[in-house]
């Protein structure tokens, strides 16, 4: 997926001007850390209405950081689980997540040296 797809660079700079590279910084590290956990353990076991909230709180977060490849894998499935439909690709979810975060780690100098 190119990059463009992948991440929004124009709302990771927007954040980083509106909280500060300190702030940013430490926004990112949470984002990151609760990103893996709930990406690791996302279920359609847990149920229809867990597991949309689960997309949900992911989709929110992944809109705010600027991952918009993500948000949008869990648009859809948060919208399938809430029609009762749990057949969301997890792997496509997962290596979208995988792939948006190494660019995002990988991109961030080149984002802000603009």
């Amino acid at each position: 997926m190119t990059d463009d797809r992948l991440i929004d660079w124009a709302r990771v700079r927007e954040l980083r001007y509106e909280i500060g590279e300190d702030g940013f910084e430490e926004v990112v590290g949470l984002f990151l850390d609760e990103a893996d956990e709930t990406v690791a353990r996302l279920s359609p076991d847990v149920g229809a209405k867990k597991f949309a909230a689960d997309l949900h709180y992911l989709k929110g977060a992944a809109l705010n950081l600027g991952f918009q490849a993500l948000a949008a894998c869990c648009q859809d499935g948060e919208r399938r689980a809430n029609q009762g439909d749990l057949s969301v690709d997890l792997d496509l979810l997962r290596s979208t997540y995988a792939e948006s975060r190494a660019r995002f780690l990988g991109g961030q100098e080149e984002a802000f040296a603009a």
